[in-house]
């Protein structure tokens, strides 16, 4: 039996095993099953991987898509250029690393702008928003990352406040607004937002986050991760099947 599976930290959030498994019943795939590995350190990963030696693959979430690069023996085109991964590949023995959040986010925001090219705010500096920054480049769209500290090539909140209305694409890769923490959201000025305005958000649970909410009131357009999360799910799939 072929085992894949997440590692991260915590995993109650995890929408990879309810998805997995139900594409392997649906699509008659039976001799595949996918396990979560909620590990509270990076160096557990040897452990996994010795008591588990049939594992064919792994998606990496929060807080290890950076954390793991050392572990790694080789890592794709795509996952050099971002500075983090979301998939390992398992093939006799080596571990390549792959990120599979840049093919997702890429083509759901494609979608999304329907030919607008609008300046982008980037926030969160964590393992998504490098995917995130690499579709944005490779589209052609000017981003620049948001945190709470300011540092080299990142502004502060205070200041995106005083730019807000040169960035019409808001980018929230940070996990303010996910379940069960529903009544928090990024702390950008909601009431210039108008409906020039389109809000993504990494988030996928809730479908509507406080973030989106106070968005689309505004008359902003806005989208939650799931299609970014289905796209890279299916990504990971085609990687693991080579």
């Amino acid at each position: 039996m072929k085992k894949y599976g997440l590692i991260g930290f915590p995993l109650s959030h995890s929408f990879s095993k309810k998805y997995f498994t139900e594409k392997f019943e649906r699509e008659g795939i039976v001799d595949s099953v996918y396990e979560l590995f909620e590990i509270d350190a990076i160096e557990k990963l040897t452990r996994v991987l010795q008591e588990n030696p049939n594992l064919k693959g792994l998606n990496v979430t929060i807080p290890y898509k950076q954390q793991v690069l050392p572990f790694l023996d080789e890592l794709d085109e795509s996952a050099k250029k971002i500075g983090a991964v979301n998939v390992i590949k398992i093939e006799e023995n080596k571990l390549v690393g792959y990120n599979s959040d840049y093919y997702g986010f890429k083509n759901s925001l494609i979608d999304f702008l329907n030919g607008e090219n609008p300046k982008a705010a980037i926030l969160g500096t964590g393992g998504a928003s490098k995917a995130v920054g690499q579709a944005l480049k490779d589209l052609g769209i000017t981003c620049q990352y948001v945190s709470r500290t300011k540092s080299d090539g990142v502004w502060d909140y205070e200041t995106l406040d005083k730019n807000f209305s040169d960035f019409k694409l808001i980018i929230n890769t940070s996990p303010l607004g996910m379940y069960p923490k529903l009544d928090t959201c990024p702390d950008i000025p909601y009431d210039e937002i108008d409906d020039t305005y389109f809000l993504y958000d990494l988030v996928y649970n809730p479908e509507e986050t406080l973030f989106m909410k106070k968005g689309r009131e505004k008359g902003a357009k806005a989208i939650h991760g799931m299609e970014m999360l289905i796209g890279q799910a299916e990504k990971a799939w085609e990687i693991w099947g080579k």
